[in-house]
């Protein structure tokens, strides 16, 4: 399939540009070019120029000038620049979803999906900027009053990952916009050109409503980018996404300075499918759940837990759903399936499956590397499905990739045992019928991640909701209920409007 690229233009890629913003103004770029590839044909598509240090401390000085200003503006009135970001994202829905799919590979539907969320979480933020509310307490002493109020915290670097370059960018910018702190976006160098875009739109809504440099910051580079901004106290708050290993550098790093992290890093996430479980529901969750994104979402579908009743009934329909999956082009609406992100992910891949079958794994449905016609990039691998022992090494591992992993269990207690016995706690989900499985599966003693989900997959979360997990996916809460609280500052606050000046606990100091 020739792919043409003429939806680049519109959001301000070109062959060579700067990957460093404070707004409508650019940057030289003065550290290293960086090419970014496409997986989907192997392509490179531009090259973008990185920051040095010396052009990173300007981006964080003009960043810091600018919260000066933007704390004070009413949080309504913040709520307009994002209602009309939104707007101009609207725009550019089908261009910028095309970008994403085709810089990080995931299917259009999903390209497009994502720029949607990027404007529900305009939508979201809008509404609360009309609700950073605070609590109104009883004092204990006479003629007082006590409450809390919130505050603008300060610049916010947000470190994100590529599996999805855009829209988690968004999950934190718009939030913290409306809570009147500014941005600063250490995007993955795999996905810059998508972070260029979205730093062109975000420039014009700036442009149109006068509004100072360095509320939106863009600062593009490799790992050390992020170091810089681990490290620096001028930023106290960062969210950070990827792996555990790079989160627990981050958070090492940032707690050294007393500062605060949002970590959303690994997910190793399970499905369980009761014998009570609606099985036609339960496949299509399990199946987007494994190969949606060619298995590189952090809320992927890694295992299911089958009942021995259902399991090799289960088995059959699985075998059969994958031998129907078109893998290829993402730009194609007819796949279900594009590529991995580069070859590293492959080799990644492959070495997991050689763990697998050594453990003593079998497949049910082989993997491999697709070659030939519209495989020339060397990124598109087959989606598998291995038996396995819940025990086995590499079933306790996040792996990247569309492999998937079946076991059995007897009972209901057994399979949440086997559910939450790995490192990971992001999503979780159990296909059931039965109200009291449902209820077990949602109490105390069932899951154990941050996400549980009920007849539905593990994929597929929604921004009104905080999305976040447990054990080494981090425990930061990021998008929807009350995450905005990671942005601001609580002060508490009291009001003596009486003449005298009793002291909390009855406690007496009479001078003359």
């Amino acid at each position: 399939m020739d792919i043409s690229m003429d939806f680049l233009a519109p959001l301000h890629i070109h062959a060579r540009q700067s990957g460093v913003s404070t707004g409508c103004r650019w940057l030289e770029g003065r550290g290293e070019e960086i090419a970014s590839y496409s997986p989907v044909d192997g392509r490179s598509i531009a090259h973008f120029r990185a920051a040095d240090r010396q052009e990173y401390e300007e981006v964080v000085a003009k960043a810091r000038q600018a919260f000066e200003a933007w704390r004070q503006v009413p949080p309504p009135v913040r709520g307009e620049f994002v209602r009309r970001v939104g707007e101009k994202l609207r725009e550019y829905k089908p261009l910028l979803g095309r970008l994403v799919s085709y810089e990080m590979g995931k299917s259009l539907q999903e390209g497009w999906g994502e720029v949607q969320e990027m404007i529900d979480i305009c939508d979201f933020a809008v509404g609360l900027s009309r609700q950073l509310y605070g609590l109104t307490m009883a004092s204990e002493r006479p003629a007082h009053r006590m409450f809390e109020q919130w505050h603008p915290l300060g610049p916010v670097g947000v470190i994100t990952a590529f599996n999805f370059p855009v829209s988690v960018w968004s999950w934190n910018a718009m939030i913290a916009w409306v809570c009147g702190d500014v941005v600063i976006w250490k995007p993955s160098e795999k996905t810059t050109l998508c972070a260029i875009a979205c730093q062109h739109i975000v420039g014009q809504v700036m442009e149109a409503m006068q509004l100072p440099e360095g509320l939106s910051c863009l600062v593009a580079g490799r790992a050390e980018v992020g170091q810089w901004m681990a490290e620096d106290r001028q930023i106290p708050l960062i969210s950070a996404t990827g792996s555990v290993k790079m989160g627990k550098a981050v958070g090492a790093i940032v707690a050294q300075r007393l500062g605060r992290t949002i970590l959303e890093l690994s997910g190793n996430n399970a499905i369980i499918i009761s014998q009570h479980a609606d099985l036609d529901l339960a496949l299509r969750a399990a199946v987007f759940g494994a190969v949606g994104t060619a298995g590189q979402r952090c809320t992927t579908t890694r295992r299911l837990i089958i009942h021995r009743e259902v399991y090799d009934r289960f088995k059959q329909m699985l075998q059969h759903a994958y031998a129907q999956l078109r893998i290829g082009n993402p730009l194609d609406e007819s796949n279900h399936v594009g590529p991995l992100i580069d070859r590293q992910a492959v080799e990644q891949y492959l070495n997991a499956i050689t763990a697998c079958r050594q453990q003593g794994g079998r497949f049910l449905v082989e993997g491999g590397v697709l070659e030939g016609p519209g495989y020339e990039s060397g990124c598109y691998v087959k989606p598998c499905i291995a038996e396995v022992n819940p025990d086995m090494p590499i079933v306790q591992q996040e792996t990247f990739a569309p492999i998937l992993y079946i076991m059995p269990y007897e009972n209901l207690e057994e399979a949440v045992a086997i559910h939450n016995r790995v490192p990971q706690g992001l999503s979780s989900a159990i296909m059931t019928l039965n109200l009291r499985e449902a209820e077990y599966f949602l109490s105390a003693a069932g899951s154990d991640c941050g996400i549980a989900n009920v007849n539905i997959g593990t994929s597929g979360a929604e921004i009104g909701g905080a999305f976040g997990g447990e054990k080494d996916t981090g425990g930061g809460r990021e998008s929807g209920s009350d995450a905005w609280k990671n942005y601001m500052r609580r002060q508490t606050c009291t009001i003596n409007y009486g003449t005298s000046l009793p002291l909390a606990q009855g406690i007496r100091f009479d001078i003359q």
